[in-house]
């Protein structure tokens, strides 16, 4: 005689007073989800899985390929700009760009250094208060959002996927420029994906301003916070 046993299993998702995960799972590429009201948790723990989550109060990385040191990768994606001729009647507009991300380090900040544009040692004037551009006056500033006046030009930060970078205050406001040597001029607050920064720049002339050609070398320093 053969004798069978019948087992039944039932599988519970695992719960309490203060949380539940639903579509829970053990083992390579599941999908884990839990959520309560304080918080919604989405990783995926995995061979090459790599899963982010936070809330006011914690952060979370995971998956088997996130390393422990932390990583901050800077590019200038941009080497010059170039202005044209100068007129008094018009303002003269560039742009550059450059790219920030940041893994495990609590955040980053960017500060521009360099002299205004500079001509056989006169300098145009820096924009000291953040203002709008006005034609026949000296101006040199810089914002990094997309603008309208005088010329549609520049863009707004790009944070692709998981980027949290942000601008200053005083350079994001569209069609409002400034500088300061050595400000800072955007940052993240937190470990970023890669965000895609576009500096707006901008020169004005007055007819009094000596004609030549005018330089400048503008340094990008990125810091990593802790």
């Amino acid at each position: 005689m053969t004798n069978f046993v019948v087992l039944t299993v039932t599988a519970a998702d695992p719960a309490s007073a203060s949380y539940r995960l639903d579509e829970s799972g053990i083992g390579n590429g599941n999908m884990l989800q839990a959520s309560s009201t304080s918080y919604r948790a989405y990783d995926n723990a995995g061979d090459i899985g790599i899963g982010f989550s936070q809330s006011s109060g914690y952060r979370v990385l995971s998956g088997a390929l996130t390393g422990h040191d932390p990583t901050l990768a800077f590019s200038v994606n941009t080497s010059t700009a170039n202005f044209g001729l100068f007129t008094p009647a018009q303002a003269s507009t560039a742009t550059a760009t450059f790219s920030v991300k940041n893994y495990t380090s609590y955040g980053y900040v960017v500060q521009i250094e360099g002299d205004p544009p500079t001509n056989d040692g006169y300098s145009l004037k820096n924009m000291d208060v953040t203002g709008p551009s006005q034609n026949g006056v000296e101006q040199f500033g810089v914002n990094l959002v997309a603008n309208t006046a005088p010329v549609s030009f520049g863009a707004n930060p790009d944070n692709g996927s998981f980027g949290f970078g942000s601008v200053l205050p005083d350079y994001a406001t569209a069609n409002s420029y400034r500088y300061i040597n050595g400000e800072i001029i955007a940052k993240a607050d937190k470990e970023s994906g890669e965000t895609l920064y576009t500096i707006s720049y901008l020169i004005n002339v007055a007819a009094l301003t000596p004609g030549g050609t005018y330089r400048t070398s503008q340094t990008l320093i990125v810091t990593g916070t802790y």
